[in-house]
């Protein structure tokens, strides 16, 4: 999957996924293949929900952790869609041989 990749200095996050675009917090960061993978496979999951139900839901979990959890950092990384990221960034072969719905198996 080609993403156009887009350099915003002011990002709150060092990479993020807003379809079509990976928006990254500087120029180095593109030669960081992990956080291009694991922004990849956050636009994956944006097109299995058909891009905004993606995020709804996200925000849902984000918030229904935050009250669990009364943690900033421990809701984001609890969030499913994150989860599956995290767990296959590693991965360069993650998108070629997975299926779809992947972030299914982390609820």
């Amino acid at each position: 999957m080609k993403a156009p990749i887009l350099i915003i200095k002011n990002l709150p996050a060092a990479g993020m996924a807003i379809f079509p675009f990976i928006l990254l917090k500087n120029e180095k960061l593109k030669q960081d293949w992990s956080i291009i993978n694991h922004e990849k496979i956050h636009l994956r999951q944006q097109l299995e929900l058909l891009i905004l139900p993606f995020y709804i839901l996200y925000l849902i979990n984000y918030l229904i952790n935050l009250i669990r959890y009364r943690d900033h950092h421990t809701a984001y990384l609890k969030i499913i869609f994150e989860k599956e990221a995290y767990q296959h960034d590693l991965d360069p072969e993650y998108l070629k041989n997975s299926n779809w719905y992947g972030w299914l198996r982390m609820i």
